[in-house]
């Protein structure tokens, strides 16, 4: 198993210190990276892909929450850990989906938890127990055809073929039940308005999934669980407010 990727974004020296002792003391973490402030941290984002990422809050050129949401438009699988003395901004933290929201100055025992956790939601086990989620009694079933509009030229998709609508590299991708990955430079909200309502949900501001594909959910962080979809390798979150709201939908 490869080393899990670390990269810390902070604005004082001696807390970066701290953070990369800390690392250095879990097993099968590697820190590939130390930003100064907001910026920086979303350049060395873009160049050294890491899988998780430790933010202050408050950070010269863009806060961590601004740095957060720029990260998140990017890859939101990359695990966001905010790491501050300034317990105030929790909620903002938690509206970007942040794994954990540590405050300092915090026990060395709390931040090894956390990364505990964060490896093992980057490796989960399969045999995990899911939540129990809302049971499709039957398919869910649109005919309609999707015209899709990329450089290549144009693509004809059969909705019920789509698993999974993201964000990714600031782009939105489509993931299809045989193996292909359509990239177009529309909007997730602009794709979503072209979907069928019936079949397909916004269960994250980064994703959009076919309800027919859901497999499993599972816990991720405070807020947040981890859908795994047939057809796919990728996973996408949904909200506990989604979640309650899919709940809902088949009640």
């Amino acid at each position: 198993m490869d080393k899990i990727r670390v990269l810390i974004a902070d604005d004082n020296d001696a807390m970066r210190l701290i953070e990369k002792k800390m690392i250095a003391r879990v097993e099968g973490f590697e820190l590939v990276g130390e930003a100064r402030d907001g910026l920086e941290c979303i350049e060395l984002v873009e160049q050294l892909r890491p899988q998780i990422v430790f933010l202050d809050v408050e950070m010269p050129g863009k806060t961590g929450v601004e740095a957060a949401r720029i990260i998140q438009d990017m890859d939101p699988s990359i695990i966001l850990i905010f790491a501050t003395a300034h317990d105030q901004y929790m909620g903002d933290a938690f509206e970007v989906y942040a794994f954990d929201y540590l405050v300092k100055p915090f026990k060395v025992e709390r931040v090894l938890q956390t990364l505990e956790r964060a490896r093992d939601r980057l490796y989960p086990e399969r045999d995990e127990a899911p939540l129990p989620h809302p049971a499709v009694p039957e398919p869910r079933q649109t005919n309609t055809r999707m015209m899709l509009h990329h450089r290549d030229g144009v693509t004809f998709l059969n909705m019920p073929d789509i698993v999974l609508v993201q964000r990714e590299d600031r782009a939105t991708v489509i993931y299809t039940r045989d193996g292909g990955r359509y990239v177009t430079g529309d909007s997730l909200a602009e794709t979503e308005a072209r979907l069928d309502p019936a079949v397909f949900f916004r269960s994250h501001k980064s994703y959009i999934i076919n309800l027919n594909h859901i497999s499993n959910i599972t816990p991720y962080g405070r807020w947040t669980y981890i859908i795994r979809l047939t057809g796919i390798t990728q996973d996408a979150l949904i909200t506990h407010e989604k979640y309650e709201e899919l709940e809902r939908m088949f009640s």
